[in-house]
């Protein structure tokens, strides 16, 4: 099981919808809230976002004990997000990995500010919203071995 890690525009679904190419079980909240008719971030309430995640929880586990490779393109923004993700995946026999996609600042507002909601990956992130995100985000700590770090310039 593979966790995406890192702030909105950092390449974290680009990466995801390639695993998914290759027959992964994608999970995405972005997607479910997109189908919804939620075009941007900030348009997410917290409730619809916590039943998407609660319903994914129970197929992500079904799709592990199939057998199956499972990416879950969340930010897994916080130390305890990635905490209960891993407990998931080791419950049900995973080796789970957190692929931490770090980014300058200047890229994910590059990126952002062409976001234009046309699809469940191009969710719009105003600058506020970015700044919220950026002071909110818990980075993958050296304790946290399972993480693999990918830097992104452009």
């Amino acid at each position: 099981m593979s966790l995406m890690c890192g702030v909105a525009g950092a390449g974290k679904s680009t990466y995801a919808r390639g695993l998914e190419a290759r027959g992964w079980s994608r999970f995405s909240i972005d997607r479910e809230a997109f189908a919804a008719g939620l075009t941007d971030a900030a348009s997410v309430p917290p409730e619809v976002a916590a039943d998407i995640r609660g319903r994914q929880r129970a197929v992500i586990a079904e799709a592990i004990r199939a057998g199956r490779d499972v990416v879950v393109d969340y930010s897994f923004w916080s130390r305890t997000e990635r905490d209960d993700y891993r407990a998931l995946g080791h419950a049900e026999g995973a080796d789970v990995e957190v692929v931490y996609f770090r980014a300058p600042e200047e890229v994910l507002r590059r990126r952002l500010s062409s976001r234009r909601g046309e699809h469940a990956d191009d969710f719009v992130v105003d600058a506020s919203l970015l700044d919220r995100f950026l002071a909110g985000f818990e980075p993958p700590a050296r304790d946290e071995t399972d993480v693999r770090v990918i830097d992104v310039s452009g």
